[in-house]
């Protein structure tokens, strides 16, 4: 039964809204169709009483009062005037209705008016007609006095009151039936421009569009949806970048370590190793694999704290192991020369030694693919934090990529046999930003490139 109730009510605004309306008018027309019929009975009830003392006016100069008793004079019309009328000397019945018995329920009601001895009315329920009005009213002469009742049938007038309550019912039912169709069509056409913003919307979001709804053209209300559905779509926008961003990163930063977990199984797998080969082949494979474990666990922690808007955690990290970790694992993979040179063996950075590493390792793996010769790094003390400069001996980079090459997916030459994807740099100058330091390019060094690395100081 409870379920049963809970799917009454109309699901959609649309009828919910109509069903209020509906609901509204139908007790707006209840109480003015009560109170329209209660003002006709009373109208009617007072034409009748009218048309009785009308009558009974017309009966008493037909009356002499003057004597000792009273006396009803012939007329004309006497035979009109005597019908549905009783006449009284005191309480004394001197005439009646030809069709009324003397022990019939209008001449026992005219009784009781006559003993009364005031002017009023009253309404008898009889057999033929079912209802009918009496009015009495006293004639006074000079030694007597007089009495009249008349009747009058009552079915014309509850006859007229029926058909306009029948009337007025009928109209009820036309106008809520109106109100309820008018209702449900300026509701749906209301809302049309709403499920139209809603299915956009959906669209948009879908993939990620640039397409907004915008303020301009749109009643107030719209005006409000629109600008809550573009901030729910810049939101969604900016998750689903975030989502491709962190993905491009974490490939393109997996794949060295994996490169080197392959090509060790490959150097290993080409002959068979000694068991002093085989540990090493081991260390150099759990080495990788733990540098994707902290690569992993960096850039989703950075994506975590970045979603939420919380600040990353501050660390403190001695920054020569972390290069010559850095030096030791990307350096022998080609010719070369790696230099660290730090103003202070002791030097610290305000950050956790993951995020460094994350930070001047594409750094490094670049200045390693273009250098000629020599990659040198180094490390000085400035106000308020340290600046690791990483420079090398290659062609540099063409001016009229410097304003691009931060900016994710762009690289200066596809076509120069270096795999990569040109996420790198722009993860690393993100990461710094997110500490409170900065990733910026030399465009005043020659031969070759440069890139500093501002960090707070320990």
């Amino acid at each position: 039964m409870n379920s049963l109730l809970r799917r009454l009510p109309p699901r959609t605004l649309r009828g919910r809204l109509s069903l209020v309306a509906l609901t509204t008018a139908a007790l707006l027309m209840a109480v003015l169709t009560i109170a329209f019929n209660a003002v006709v009975d009373r109208h009617l009830q007072h034409q009748a009483e009218d048309e009785l003392r009308n009558r009974t006016a017309a009966v008493a100069t037909t009356l002499d009062t003057n004597g000792r008793r009273v006396r009803v004079l012939e007329t004309v019309n006497d035979s009109l005037l005597d019908a549905n009328v009783w006449i009284y000397d005191g309480t004394r019945l001197l005439e009646k209705p030809p069709t009324a018995s003397s022990d019939s329920t209008l001449t026992r009601a005219a009784d009781r008016l006559a003993a009364g001895g005031k002017r009023v009315c009253m309404t008898v329920r009889a057999e033929n007609p079912p209802f009918v009005l009496l009015c009495s009213q006293t004639v006074s002469g000079d030694r007597s006095t007089a009495t009249v009742v008349t009747a009058l049938d009552l079915a014309p007038y509850r006859n007229s009151a029926q058909t306009l309550l029948l009337g007025s019912l009928i109209l009820d039912a036309f106008m809520l039936a109106c109100t309820y169709a008018l209702t449900r069509l300026a509701v749906g056409r209301a809302l049309r421009p709403v499920r139209t913003m809603t299915d956009q919307a959906t669209q948009w979001s879908a993939i990620g569009s640039d397409e907004r709804f915008g303020v301009e053209h749109h009643p107030a209300e719209l005006t409000d949806l629109g600008a809550s559905l573009d901030a729910l779509l810049d939101r969604i926008r900016t998750v689903l970048r975030h989502e491709q961003q962190l993905t491009g990163e974490l490939s393109h930063e997996l794949r060295t370590p994996l490169t080197r977990i392959i090509i060790e199984l490959d150097w290993w797998r080409a002959r068979p190793r000694s068991a002093a080969e085989t540990r090493t082949t081991h260390e150099v494979i759990a080495e990788a694999a733990q540098s994707m474990r902290t690569i992993c666990d960096t850039l989703l922690n950075d994506a975590r704290e970045s979603t939420h808007n919380a600040p990353t955690a501050p660390g403190t990290t001695a920054i020569a192991p972390v290069l010559q970790r850095l030096v030791h694992n990307d350096g022998p993979r080609c010719q070369v020369k790696t230099v660290v040179d730090m103003a202070d063996p002791k030097l610290e950075a305000g950050i956790a030694p993951a995020l460094l590493e994350r930070i001047v390792s594409p750094l490094l793996t670049n200045a390693l693919r273009y250098a000629d010769s020599m990659v040198t790094i180094s490390v000085r003390p400035r106000p308020g934090g340290v600046r690791i400069a990483v420079t090398d001996d290659g062609p540099g980079v063409a001016k009229e990529f410097i304003d691009d090459l931060f900016q994710p997916g762009h690289r200066a030459d596809r076509d120069d046999g270096h795999d990569g994807a040109g996420l790198g740099l722009p993860l690393a100058r993100r990461l710094a930003r997110a500490v409170g330091g900065e990733v910026s390019y030399d465009p005043g060094h020659t031969p070759g490139a440069r890139f500093l690395v501002d960090l707070p100081s320990g």
